[in-house]
């Protein structure tokens, strides 16, 4: 219970006094007929009441040094519960947010109602983030654009720059609960690196992997596996997974297991016959040179996109003395992403705005090389928590020299 309450009071503590922050879990979008895409609730929402079902919402009101928090849920209905399980009551609502006051979600509206006219509300904090310009308005900005138009005299401000700054640097629990996802990654990769053969298809590997992290308890993964074999790994985020594995080529895979919401990021690259040609480890050591050089530069106090600049100069560097690219300008050709992002509840985290790496901060370190004419690329990924004096490569139980890899997958055979 103080655990979340805790979060709470430090979100408030950013709020404008009069104002209030209104946070909706979600629903399940409709797709087709009577059929709904599995749903996920709104991050922000689970952070700051650990609860993860749809149809719910949170409200805190600030007023000087006085704060109110209501959770809304809905109504237990013995009908629904029939055929979908018991919903949770007040009580059990109690236990797991730290909310005392629990009401129903259809009393919402009232509730706001009284926030805006009896107690004065002059600022409101909604979760009104939008991606890109073409994506359909999510449910907390539909509800945003609701009470703009009911009350348009009341600024609305949006919740991410409360949130970010906290999200950002994960607490004990959120660790474990990572490094559990980062663990259950491992023992799925290692599952397929046994059955890894020429013939098989991409979507078998991912298959593989998939259904290893399920019976390891992941609930989800954290994104759509790529499994992208030869050529195909030149697409960065290659989505078919139908191709047939050729003997002596490389398979890409990104990918991660989701646990209680927290999310591994991991990309290897294996030899789909055991054994790496001398051209392939040739690269893929330079790979995994810059994506060593990542990890021992990340520390609290560099801008992360300090670190790019790292991973372009050792694989520059490289490029450069196999005769591949004459200058560092020309590394784009092979190399067009960047190397790292923040990793959390979301697979692209939230960060502060000037990216400074901070302790407790998770970030991943994926430089990669992708050779179109040679019909092959290869990523090496690895998830780091920032330390007070450095980092620590939090997955660096999953194996990636290539001696390592070598020796597993031949003595899986």
């Amino acid at each position: 219970m103080n655990y979340y309450a805790e979060r709470r009071k430090k979100i408030a503590a950013s709020m404008s006094d009069r104002s209030a922050l209104i946070l909706y879990s979600g629903v399940a979008p409709h797709f087709s007929e009577d059929e709904y895409y599995l749903f996920e609730v709104n991050h922000h929402f689970h952070w700051m009441t650990g609860m993860d079902r749809p149809k719910q919402a949170l409200m805190i009101r600030k007023n000087a040094e006085t704060v109110t928090e209501i959770l809304f849920i809905e109504q237990p209905d013995p009908a629904m519960e029939r055929w979908i399980g018991k919903m949770p009551t007040k009580e059990q609502a109690v236990q797991i947010s730290g909310i005392s006051d629990v009401r129903f979600i259809g009393d919402m509206d009232t509730a706001i109602g009284q926030a805006m006219e009896r107690f004065g509300v002059e600022q409101l904090y909604m979760d009104v983030y939008r991606h890109a310009v073409s994506d359909p308005a999510d449910y907390n900005l539909e509800q945003a654009l609701r009470l703009q138009q009911l009350y348009p005299a009341v600024p609305l401000s949006p919740l991410r720059p409360l949130i970010a700054p906290q999200r950002a640097v994960k607490d004990d629990e959120e660790l474990r609960l990572m490094r559990k996802a980062g663990e259950i990654t491992r023992q799925s990769l290692e599952e397929v690196m046994r059955r890894l053969r020429p013939g098989m298809k991409e979507y078998q590997v991912q298959a593989v992997f998939e259904g290893s992290c399920r019976y390891h308890g992941a609930e989800a993964q954290a994104f759509p596996t790529i499994a992208a074999g030869g050529k195909n790994a030149c697409s960065m985020h290659y989505e078919e997974n139908h191709d047939e594995l050729a003997e002596g080529s490389l398979i890409l895979l990104d990918l991660g297991a989701k646990y209680r919401h927290y999310c591994s990021d991991i990309s290897r690259t294996y030899p789909v016959s055991g054994t790496f040609t001398p051209r392939q480890k040739q690269i893929y050591e330079l790979v995994l040179a810059a994506n060593k050089a990542v990890a021992e530069a990340a520390a609290p106090g560099i801008p992360i996109h300090k670190l790019n600049e790292i991973a372009d100069k050792v694989l520059a560097d490289g490029l450069i003395a196999l005769g591949m690219i004459e200058k560092q300008e020309e590394l784009r050709k092979y190399l067009p992403h960047g190397v790292s992002h923040p990793l959390g509840m979301d697979t692209h985290d939230l960060m502060t705005e000037d990216g400074i790496l901070q302790p407790g901060w998770v970030i991943t370190d994926e430089p990669g090389l992708y050779i179109d004419e040679e019909g092959f690329g290869i990523r090496i990924e690895d998830d780091l928590l920032i330390t007070e004096d450095g980092c620590e490569v939090i997955s660096a139980g999953i194996i990636k020299e290539a001696e390592e890899i070598e020796a597993f997958m031949k003595k899986e055979d």
